[in-house]
């Protein structure tokens, strides 16, 4: 179950909605497409040495793409809005911009 959970989270997803969810104490990852909610949960509480509040998700559709004449979709992929306990916060290496 250990190793399951190291799996669970693919990464952070940078995106201005996020950076302003992030901002109140929401933050967003991508997540493999079978995780539950009590996975990701626990996931981040292990990696991140948190309390999480509550875990939101949706499956995001992958955008169609045209390759020449030819038309292709990317895969669809799961997002998960994580939301911390009062006080707690994560750092995942937010810099300044050059």
């Amino acid at each position: 179950m250990n190793q399951r959970l190291l799996q669970v989270i693919l990464g952070p997803v940078v995106s201005e909605k996020s950076t302003a969810a992030g901002e109140v104490g929401t933050h967003v990852f991508k997540v493999r497409r079978d995780a539950t909610k009590s996975e990701i949960r626990q996931a981040v509480e292990k990696i991140f040495e948190v309390k999480v509040d509550s875990v939101r998700t949706l499956v995001q559709d992958g955008k169609v793409k045209r390759f020449g004449r030819q038309f292709g979709r990317r895969n669809h992929w799961k997002k998960a809005y994580v939301s911390l306990a009062e006080g707690q916060t994560i750092e995942l290496g937010e810099g300044e911009q050059v």
